[in-house]
């Protein structure tokens, strides 16, 4: 029985290193001894600029800390197959180039999209061109991938396919980044964007990383927020801090809708989104005469798709068709645990390099029954035990016993470390824990010590002033809440079980979570409790 479906190949590529479009100027030019005044800037003044200097200083470190974690990241050395001490890129570039230089190139480049120039966009292109050098050859060389697929679908809903860029501003190219805000994939998107785009977030699947399902998510979202203010700069502005901050920027600017007028209005990190994304557009339009050179990643940029229709574990593909787990995981970022939990009422896509291909389809029922009964005892998905990522959950360890803790209100990482008397790291490590973020309800496998078991497991039955007790903490007994009298001029909001700030905020048109954590005085959503009237707006 055929257990896949062959599609149409979703990415074949052909690629040189001419692919990208811009004729070099003379690199004989003497940058150092050329002199020019001109400076085309649309935001307030100069005077301005100078005050706010150490501020875009500050932002462009952010933008180049991001670059550097693709470098430094595991994602990365899987694609590349070096290390990163081990990188030599050139070092031979022009520097001190004259604005008039950057002016004509930004002008002669084609897009739909305007690309303004000013001293901070400059500071941004020294950033790709300069100091970064080699992580932009490494995004080159990845581009030759994903580009395509981008402006394949940007094609599709008739946008600028020079939002392409938009990527190595949120990701460096990087499928499965993780910002600390816990931002997925190579669009970042937060887990309540990418539901409410119909992407599929599960224990085994996450499509945030998935390059085609993301790239089409992206290219609606911002589609969908070009359709609300008619500007691409505000709307890509609104992608990354969200149109409720836009808004606000616009009303605290007397209604003006030209990005660099309301700049300073917008959050911190949004104010260097646009000026980063004009740059990157100009360093990847003209990495030659930058003497920049594509690093190519060392998987297969040429790959079709099948789409499979019963369970299967990389594994099994690895040891049938004999290639490396690493490419594979490359290819198929989007499946955590190195499982397809497909069905025959839900396929899901397997992608391969072409000359695997064939050998999947021939090869047919033997990689699916592969140490089936191993991977999926009785055909069911059970004991998850690998992710995708860094980390590995064990389904046991020889002398400990396990105890399963449910996750309470009120704890945290490392209360809960301390009342079973493991190290934090351990904890997070046997449950694939990633910045210490838990939930109520949540399930924690804890390893104590053997014979031990009946103790530890009392502690699941005990109160927060319990177990705080218990290793010789006292608790404060916390003031009961008094209700605030409701304002008659302001619509409210009653918290329900699972809300958070920002599902809250899309429920009402131009509400953004900032604007609520201001009126009701809030830090962050741990101020909720259920039953809370929030104040949302005044009443109109």
């Amino acid at each position: 029985m055929f257990r896949y479906i062959i599609t149409s190949a979703i990415i074949i590529l052909y690629f040189s290193v001419g692919a990208f479009a811009q004729e070099p100027d003379s690199l004989i030019v003497d940058f150092d001894l050329a002199a020019d005044t001109t400076l085309v800037d649309s935001m307030a003044s100069d005077s301005m600029l100078k005050e706010e200097m150490k501020l875009e200083d500050d932002l462009n470190e952010i933008f180049s800390e991001r670059m550097d974690s693709l470098l430094n990241s595991a994602e990365f050395r899987m694609r590349f197959h070096f290390d990163s001490t081990e990188v030599h890129f050139t070092d031979q570039f022009p520097t001190n180039i004259p604005d008039s230089v950057y002016i004509r190139r930004l002008q002669d480049v084609e897009m739909a999209i305007d690309l303004s120039y000013n001293d901070v966009v400059k500071k941004y292109i020294q950033m790709y061109t300069e100091r970064k050098r080699g992580l932009v050859e490494v995004m080159l060389g990845l581009s030759a991938y994903y580009f395509p697929m981008f402006e394949e679908t940007l094609d599709k809903y008739d946008m600028p396919l020079e939002l392409k860029y938009l990527a190595i501003i949120e990701s460096a190219l990087n499928p499965t980044a993780r910002s600390r805000a816990g931002a997925v994939g190579l669009w970042q998107f937060m887990y309540g964007t990418a539901k409410s785009m119909k992407l599929e977030v599960t224990s085994f699947v996450d499509e945030r990383s998935d390059p085609v399902k993301a790239t089409d998510a992206a290219a609606r979202y911002l589609k969908r927020l070009y359709d609300i203010y008619g500007d691409w700069y505000l709307a890509i502005a609104a992608y990354n801090c969200g149109p409720g901050n836009v808004n606000k920027a616009i009303r605290r600017s007397g209604g003006k809708t030209d990005y660099w007028e309301i700049y300073y209005r917008l959050p911190r990190e949004t104010r260097g989104y646009v000026p980063a994304f004009i740059a990157a557009t100009y360093a990847f339009e003209y990495y030659k005469e930058h003497n920049l050179i594509p690093q190519y990643p060392n998987f297969s940029l040429s790959v079709d798709t099948v789409m499979v229709n019963d369970y299967l574990h990389f594994d099994q593909v690895v040891a049938s068709l004999e290639m490396d787990k690493e490419e594979l995981a490359a290819l198929n970022p989007m499946y955590r645990r190195n499982v397809i939990p497909a069905k025959e009422d839900k396929p899901y896509p397997l992608i391969l390099p072409n000359n695997k291909l064939m050998a999947f389809i021939d090869k047919d029922t033997a990689v699916f029954a592969y140490n089936r009964e191993k991977y999926f005892p009785n055909n069911t998905l059970v004991n998850p035990t690998t992710s995708s990522g860094s980390h590995f959950t064990p389904v046991d360890i020889k002398g400990k016993d396990k105890v399963v803790y449910t996750v309470k209100s009120g704890d945290n990482v490392g209360y809960i470390s301390s009342w079973f008397k493991v190290r934090s790291s351990d904890l997070r490590y046997w449950n694939n824990i990633h910045r210490d973020m838990i939930r109520v309800g949540q399930k924690l496998a804890v390893y104590v010590p053997q014979g031990q078991k009946e103790k530890y497991d009392k502690i699941n039955t005990m109160s927060f002033a319990e177990k705080q007790q218990s290793v010789g903490k006292s608790v404060q007994v916390a003031e009961k809440k008094t209700e605030t009298p409701l304002d008659p001029g302001y619509v409210y909001h009653t918290v329900r079980n699972g809300d958070t700030l920002w599902e809250i905020a899309q429920k009402y048109a131009g509400i953004s979570a900032d604007d609520i954590m201001q009126l009701n005085k809030l830090s962050n959503d741990r101020g909720l409790y259920v039953g809370q009237k929030l104040k949302i707006k005044r009443k109109s």
